[in-house]
């Protein structure tokens, strides 16, 4: 007889059939509650549903696989006997909660129900069980709620019709807040729920609690593939396929009164680093009341006062946590009764600048070494530590002029200022328009997630420093202020008051993230203490940051094997990426210089020159230009590499367009208008970007490469006349042939030949190589290398040509096929490596075969992108090249790719 496979996995009385290396099956809630559990922490009793099961959920048109409900049976009744309760007796009744975990952290992305099992029955038993009727009911209706939204989908949008009979029967019987409404009111809420239930959905509410539980089994495994999931696994590359489980644990109580509550904490501040614990709590509540954001909660420090047995226990767990899992961690917990319990544990997610902190600092503790600490770190976060604070003499101005309009706690820190947008749709509406939004609500839910990633900056009514909004705000390095509750929000009216003052949705705010000051209008803004320094050249004394930002450095470029390069067209440009430790130049776009209003003319002349007789002249007047570009690159980078790339777009790109621009032409070139027009319309075609550019350009124009070299070679000489060193690189582009390359490199040095010569200097280090774009260039590239003298992957055009797509036309389609999963991420963000990829691999082994030690970079949009750097390292590349304010993270993502191989 076979084996029947294992689905459902238990834990309680300080057992557990998984660990925390089981993240894969039980995801990270299951797992890490399994952990607790080995720990000997007083977690409640429960059972976990494997990842494997959501899979087969979905491949099976949402059926479950053989013998799942037998184990589930089987896992409940182990449930029973360590609580001495029965799920669904009327005496002495088991509630459940029932929640999502997929193997990565995704807050609030997924479905949660509490309180499950409750009935009409079940509510009698819970009241003379606890001898408290009010607790009881107000379990019951929080459950209808929960599970009407969660399962029976009977909320839509920001119109919650539960809220409004609960705030109607609070009203009538002159209640403010939930926990002051008594049994009796607390019923007919339940009634009026029920009611609402039967005339929404056409059916009563559930009594049975196994076809409760099934229900909500169901409804969380959905949860996998609603929308805000799959936004929020599409912004942070998670695999649909992973799927989530379901962890069924036993309800532990926060709202039977004063001695009971709930609360979230982190055993360091998310926001700063600072080394203490951290968080929120509220007495006569459930987890989601603090996670929701529907009630500002307490800080964390005010529960010593309250019940300090209580927080000094928590204290201690939080440091076996901490310890254990070696990195600061997120903690759910409740007490009932004076009882504490752990509901759950993860790696708590931060700010950029808190990650850093808590990185260096446990180093210095001796939790983890500096390996471990470049391990951890999420090199886009460096990005935090780059982002612009408010002028301080702006921002005094404007409070001086009574525009400081409120405060609320700074959960992400930063300057923003935007329009105010009261929901995703309007944040979109105002992106699109070009402009800045802040998105601001009572409370974030997760229906938010698209709003918060498109917003500049996140405000909230209500709220704490554990709330959805915070938390996502932290973990998407979002400017974020929450509570502020002098903010009433209408979003009937489109409007927010505060106080007298009433602002309209469109209406510019500005919020400070380190503050959480909220002020009318618009702030500005200045550099941080890193742009400060390193690009300004300032004294920037005593910030915090500035010490993070250099300490990190200094270890990353400790461990990486992977060089970082810059793309930059201009002098001030390697500057900025020197002082981001960049290390040369691997892509100088040399049309880019074409595009100055004193130059577009001489090259529309150049292109447009019916002959090469005539093309001479406007060539004369771009050399001096190019030399004098190319001059001021070399002194900047003094002797590191510049890899510059001979000219690539095609040529219609340059040419005039409207009769003003064409009469121009005319009137410098000395022809009629219909030949100047005739010119044009013979550079046009059909596909240009497979069309005459890139080294075709140079077989076809030869006197145009020519006149390129010659001013690269010239530039050098000058530089090195003036004591500087120059390393050039000469990169053909679009080469698909090695015939190409030939033709190409015979220009090259016979031209570098000719001016060392006129020049009477000392011969330039130089190499002449070629940009890998073309799928036949990765093929050959065996061939290729017999010339190049180094290889620099050319993603952008590689990617275009190997899925047969235009990046410029894609956006047309690009997005449904993200969304709907036929490509999992976007090729042109991410190398992908299965297809690309592998493209690139057989580049670099043919290349290399021919030529051992051959020189290979990455010089694409995707050289600074932190999942290619990893794919870069693991090609063995010499170098990955980005734009200069991406220096920084290439930097960090090198020396985790290098580590994270070993």
């Amino acid at each position: 007889m076979a084996e029947i496979k294992k689905y459902v996995y238990s834990f309680g009385d300080g057992k557990a059939e998984g660990d925390a290396d089981m993240r894969n099956t039980l995801g990270g809630k299951g797992a890490n509650l399994c952990e607790m559990n080995r720990l000997g922490l007083p977690v409640p009793p429960g059972f976990v549903i494997a990842t494997e099961v959501c899979v087969h959920f979905y491949q099976n048109e949402w059926t479950y696989p053989f013998n799942l409900r037998e184990q589930v049976q089987s896992a409940m009744k182990h449930v029973e006997i360590i609580t001495n309760k029965i799920f669904g007796d009327s005496q002495n009744p088991l509630l459940v909660s029932v929640r999502s975990g997929a193997r990565t952290s995704m807050p609030g992305m997924m479905d949660t129900i509490l309180n499950l099992g409750l009935n009409d029955t079940t509510v009698q038993g819970l009241a003379a069980m606890t001898g408290d009727e009010r607790f009881a009911w107000d379990s019951y209706r929080r459950f209808i709620h929960m599970y009407s939204d969660v399962v029976l989908g009977l909320k839509t949008g920001d119109l919650d019709p539960f809220e409004e009979i609960l705030e109607k029967v609070k009203t009538t019987n002159g209640r403010k807040t939930d926990f002051e409404l008594t049994a009796s009111e607390l019923k007919q809420v339940v009634s009026e729920f029920k009611d609402l239930v039967k005339r929404k959905s056409g059916k009563s509410f559930p009594e049975s609690p196994e076809e409760q539980l099934w229900g909500a089994v169901g409804a969380v495994f959905r949860s996998w593939m609603n929308d805000r999931a799959k936004e929020y696994r599409r912004m942070y590359q998670i695999p649909e396929e992973w799927g989530t489980a379901v962890n069924v644990m036993a309800m532990v109580y926060g709202n039977m009164a004063d001695r009971s509550g709930t609360g979230v904490a982190f055993t360091r501040n998310p926001a700063s680093g600072e080394n203490a614990l951290y968080g929120e709590y509220l007495m006569n509540a459930q987890g989601e009341d603090v996670v929701a954001g529907v009630r500002t909660p307490h800080p964390i420090a005010h529960l010593k006062d309250e019940m300090p047995e209580n927080f000094a226990e928590l204290e201690r767990i939080a440091a076996i946590l901490e310890n254990h899992y070696k990195d600061m961690q997120d903690v759910e917990f409740t007490i009932e009764q004076g009882k504490l319990w752990m509901l759950q544990t993860r790696s708590g997610k931060r700010t950029g600048r808190a990650a850093l902190r808590i990185a260096i600092e446990q180093v210095t503790e001796g939790l983890i070494n500096e390996k471990d600490a470049i391990r951890r770190l999420d090199p886009d976060t460096l990005n935090q530590l780059l982002q612009p604070t408010f002028d301080e003499s702006n921002k005094d101005q404007a409070v001086a002029d009574g525009r400081r309009l409120t405060a609320g706690l700074p959960a992400g820190p930063g300057a923003a200022a935007g329009k105010i947008a009261l929901s995703t749709e309007a944040v979109e509406a105002y992106v699109a328009q070009g402009h800045t939004a802040i998105l601001t609500r009572l409370e974030t839910s997760p229906d938010d997630i698209r709003g918060m990633k498109s917003a500049v900056g996140i405000l909230t009514a209500r709220g704490g420093m554990t709330s959805h909004a915070a938390l996502i705000a932290r973990q998407m390095g979002k400017v974020c202020v929450v509570g502020c509750e002098e903010i009433e929000v209408d979003y009937s009216a489109k409007q927010i008051r505060i106080g007298s003052i009433t602002l309209s949705e469109g209406d510019e705010i500005s919020i400070d993230g380190f503050t959480g000051e909220v002020l009318q209008g618009l702030i500005n803004t200045k550099p941080s203490s890193v742009i400060r320094k390193y690009l300004h050249g300032e004294d920037v004394q005593g910030s915090k940051s500035l010490e993070l930002y250099d300490h990190i450095m200094q270890w990353a470029d400790r461990f990486r094997d992977l060089r970082v390069y810059t793309n930059a067209d201009l002098p001030e440009q390697c500057e900025q990426a020197i002082a981001f430790g960049a290390e040369g130049v691997g892509l100088c776009r040399t049309e880019h210089m074409f595009f100055g209003e004193d130059r577009i003319q001489v090259v529309r002349s150049m292109i447009l020159a019916p002959d090469a007789k005539k093309r001479r002249e406007p060539l004369a007047k771009l050399l001096a230009m190019q030399r004098d570009d190319f001059a001021g690159i070399f002194r900047a980078m003094d002797g590191k590499a510049v890899t510059i790339r001979c000219i690539d777009p095609p040529l219609h790109e340059f040419l005039p367009h409207d009769a003003a621009e064409i009469e121009g032409i005319v009137i410098e070139l000395g022809l009629t208008t219909t030949a100047v027009q005739h010119q044009i319309d013979e550079y046009k075609e059909f596909n240009p970007m497979l069309g005459m550019r890139g080294c075709r350009l140079g077989i076809m124009f030869p006197e145009i490469i020519e006149m390129q070299i010659q001013a690269m070679m010239e530039a050098a000489c000058i530089v090195q006349k003036e004591g500087k060193q120059v390393v050039l690189h000469v990169m053909i582009p679009l080469v698909s042939h090695v015939y190409e390359l030939n033709h190409q490199k015979a220009i090259v040095d016979e031209v570098a030949e000719r001016v060392f010569k006129n020049e009477g200097c000392s011969e330039v280090e130089y190499l002449v190589g070629t940009m890998i774009e073309i799928p036949r260039a990765c093929i050959t590239a065996d061939a290729v290398a017999k010339t190049a003298e180094f290889f620099s992957f050319g993603t952008n055009d590689l990617t275009q040509t190997t899925y047969g797509l235009s990046r410029d036309d894609s956006g047309k389609f690009l997005p449904h096929y993200i969304n709907n999963g036929i490509y999992p991420a976007n090729p042109f963000a991410s190398i992908d490596e299965h297809g690309v990829g592998q493209l690139m691999q057989m580049a670099v082994e043919r290349g290399r075969s021919t030529r051992p030690g051959l020189e290979i970079g990455i010089c694409g949009e995707q050289g600074g992108d932190p999942h290619s750097i990893y794919f870069c390292h693991k090609l063995k590349l010499d170098y990955v090249s980005c734009s200069p304010f991406r220096v920084p993270v290439a930097r960090l993502a090198a020396a985790k790719a290098a580590l994270d191989s070993q």
